[in-house]
């Protein structure tokens, strides 16, 4: 399968993860860039999480899109500015249309999809009728010496513990002390260990949402409290990583 083939077939299967709740359009780039980490050509999946719109690729992962906050309309419209501030080389993009061949995707975890298999990890207790209170994402970054790493896992609360799915070990849940729910950085250190940097809680919550009548395709969006996330900003992309909200590990 080409690399544009396969990057199709990867979005397409991003999308289905996050389901009919969770606004969301496939698009195809085209990168003038001689050399850098995006190829020639590439699809990508635009989708709207916490108030703001974010971009996913199988070679990078998932990082913020948006450049403001509460601007979701004015950004849908315009694409370009957005994808200019992740690699100026993405001169031009087209939107996807539903009905376009897709090639049969690959089987297995989603590359680089962390952000994405925690929201479809979340969709399936929903789904089952599991007790998932307080859902929220934690993304945690480590700083190595090729960059900074980022990683998303989903976590709630049961009765009795507060427990992480970790999306490198589908179907097991680890338990924490409840108490680890307000610290967003102890927990992330909880789960991985004492190289994390920095952390912070990305809070959601499926529901049905309106067809939106501007942007790019149609759909629905994910509804979420007030995440304690700064103010959206491009940031490094993984693994040369955007600081800020950037997930693909």
């Amino acid at each position: 399968m080409r690399g544009d083939d396969a990057s199709l077939a990867d979005a397409r299967r991003a999308q289905a993860k996050l389901g009919p709740e969770i606004w969301s359009q496939v698009i195809r780039i085209e990168n003038d860039a001689r050399s850098n980490r995006y190829p020639r050509v590439l699809h990508a999946l635009v989708f709207e999480l916490a108030d703001i719109l974010w971009f996913y690729t199988d070679s990078d992962g998932t990082q913020s899109l948006s450049l403001h906050r509460g601007r979701l309309a004015e950004e849908k419209s315009d694409l370009a500015p957005l994808l200019h501030a992740i690699e100026p080389g993405f001169a031009r993009w087209s939107l996807v249309s539903d009905d376009t061949p897709v090639p049969s995707p690959a089987r297995g975890e989603l590359p680089n999809g962390c952000l994405i298999e925690s929201v479809a990890a979340l969709r399936s207790r929903l789904e089952h009728g599991k007790i998932t209170q307080n859902a929220r994402l934690l993304s945690y970054y480590i700083d190595t010496a090729e960059g900074r790493f980022g990683h998303t896992v989903l976590t709630y609360a049961t009765e009795r513990s507060l427990e992480v799915i970790d999306p490198e070990r589908p179907g097991h849940a680890e338990r924490f002390p409840i108490s680890l729910g307000g610290d967003a950085l102890q927990l992330a250190r909880a789960v991985d260990s004492d190289r994390v940097a920095a952390a912070h809680w990305v809070p959601v919550s499926l529901v049905p949402a309106a067809r939106s009548a501007v942007g790019p395709g149609s759909g629905a969006t994910l509804a979420a409290e007030p995440a304690d996330l700064e103010a959206a900003a491009p940031s490094p992309a993984h693994p040369s990583r955007r600081p800020l909200i950037k997930s693909g590990v």
